[in-house]
């Protein structure tokens, strides 16, 4: 299988005359610096101008064999630091890898500078066929660099606050261009996929989970809301999943993850190496041709669940998620707990999930989900954007207190949240602070610009496992090639497994759905009533 790496370092130097007598070479200068800096009398750094040309002749593939990375950092030769992302060519794929394992793949700006040309070059490339994401080390991307970003709110230099929000604003750019590629995009998430990095993956039409794989979107957690265009996909999941895992932060790991639709297509990891080089034989591009790549590498052993977010426990929990404030949600909760049983004990469990996050949180985050009903990718965007330059700006300091207590300082418990419960905001306040356009808290707020988007945008679940909406419209004759309108359980479970190939999970996905959400007339057809 033929690899091409290209860094950036080992391109202009590629371009570049071969050193000749005198010269240093890259190997050399690495020494000559660090002896440099190892001396307690060495001289003054030159200026940073200088020094910036310096670090970027050293040559990145000697440094490897040097066993050495200086990395990215001119400041300091000598810190081992690593490229952030990688892109690689296979035949015709084209990949990006990001490189910062030690921080779990975090985005951070460097990482978006780089990404977005790149994704831009490859989906105009005619031997670019298939496009793939996928993360080094235990993760494929544990969130954004949020630390970084609330440095910059804090800052008493009025230019490093404005840097806040438009971190979001890149963010929010490169996540519309990877939901816009023309080109099919595969998703690799073997490993931790949290917060953007979801952003990078939940609006790829192909995103396979493997049993490393966790998702979350744990905003909440830290006074903040699910962004990176979570107003737009979350809402697409069944029921009221997508509000439940807004609000709750709750980790799912993985063959719930493809059980639960938010990876399309659930792969061994052992397999991925032996997938990615089928992918990288593809030619020309076709996503049908990339939905059966994957599906011949997918598990075949498919005889029971693996979440448990289905049958009562799935009733109530959108029956709860339903309920149009948190205030009601909590309330429905703190009903079924007094049930006690199973169902009770989970929604125990719930409650005291809810009790640590933030309230100010917990109400934009609720808003935004309903909200994101209807609304188009770029639509969510721009609201995700109004809230985030509010957070940053002061509207709550809930996010400041809840990175540096959650992340930073990493303590066990509740932060000192401000205000401290949900009956001390109002939803009014929340509307005025972080969605009105009138907001004093977004009048910096950086206007996105966005790649053009597809005519006809692509459904994130077209390639997932029937969902609840759909298996619905089947049964009521409104999905288009079903062909029927009086159905039995058994006619509708045999036409989405041949539709979908006999996607592996299909049969147990549809049997639970219509368990849950018919029931059987008295002539034995099925009668849909949610």
């Amino acid at each position: 299988m033929h690899m091409l790496r290209t860094p950036l370092p080992l391109l202009l130097r590629s371009m570049s005359p071969r050193p000749g007598p005198g010269t240093l070479t890259a190997s050399s200068r690495l020494r000559a610096i660090q002896r440099a800096m190892a001396s307690t009398s060495a001289p003054s750094p030159p200026p940073a101008s200088e020094r910036e040309k310096q670090w970027k002749k050293v040559d990145l593939e000697q440094r490897k064999k040097d066993g050495r990375a200086m990395g990215t950092n001119p400041e300091r030769y000598d810190q081992a630091l690593e490229v952030p992302v990688l892109f690689e060519n296979h035949q015709f794929t084209r990949t990006y890898v990001l490189n910062r394992p030690k921080a779990l793949n975090a985005l951070n700006e460097e990482m978006i500078s780089l990404l977005g040309p790149k994704l831009r070059a490859w989906n105009e490339s005619s031997g670019a066929k298939i496009i793939i994401g996928t993360g080094k080390g235990r993760a494929f991307c544990a969130g954004g660099d949020v630390r970084a970003v609330v440095k910059d709110a804090t800052s008493d230099d009025p230019e490093h606050r404005s840097r806040a929000a438009g971190y979001f604003k890149h963010e929010f750019e490169l996540d519309f261009e990877l939901g816009n590629l023309d080109k099919p995009y595969v998703a690799i998430l073997d490993g931790i996929t949290m917060g953007g990095g979801l952003g990078l993956s939940m609006n790829a039409p192909f995103r396979v989970a493997t049993e490393n794989t966790q998702v979350a979107m744990p905003e909440t957690k830290i006074g903040y809301a699910p962004d990176v265009g979570a107003t737009f996909f979350l809402p697409q999941l069944d029921g009221k999943l997508g509000t439940y895992l807004a609000l709750t932060g709750t980790t799912i790991k993985g063959r719930a993850v493809y059980e639960l639709g938010i990876a399309t297509h659930f792969v061994p990891s052992e397999r991925i190496p032996k997938l990615l080089e089928r992918l990288s034989a593809l030619n020309p591009q076709d996503f049908s041709a990339v939905d059966q790549a994957i599906a011949e590498h997918a598990t075949d052993d498919y005889q029971t669940f693996e979440t448990d977010l289905v049958g009562e426990k799935r009733k109530v929990l959108d029956e709860v998620f339903g309920k149009p404030t948190v205030e009601g949600i909590v309330s429905a909760l703190q009903g079924v707990r007094g049930k006690g049983g199973e169902i009770g004990a989970w929604a125990e469990q719930v409650l005291g999930e809810l009790e640590l996050r933030s309230p100010t949180a917990l109400k934009v985050a609720l808003e935004a989900q309903r909200k994101g009903n209807g609304i188009t990718l770029q639509e969510a965007l721009q609201v995700e954007l109004r809230f985030a330059t509010a957070f940053c700006n002061g509207a709550s300091p809930d996010f400041i207190t809840g990175v540096r207590a959650v992340l930073e300082e990493k303590i066990k418990g509740r932060p000192e949240w401000q205000p401290a419960t949900l009956e001390e905001i109002s939803h009014a306040t929340i509307i005025e602070r972080f969605f009105s356009a009138d907001s004093p808290y977004t009048k910096d707020m950086p206007t996105m610009e966005f790649v053009d988007g597809l005519a006809e945008p692509r459904k994130p679940m077209h390639y997932s496992l029937p969902t609840e909406k759909m298996i619905g419209s089947a049964i009521k004759g409104d999905l288009k090639d079903s062909g029927m309108f009086a159905l039995t359980t058994e006619e509708v479970v045999a036409w989405f497994a041949d539709k979908t190939h006999d996607k592996p999970g299909v049969v147990l996905k549809v049997f639970e759905v219509l368990k849950r959400k018919t029931r059987t007339k008295k002539d034995g057809y099925l009668e849909w009533i949610h």
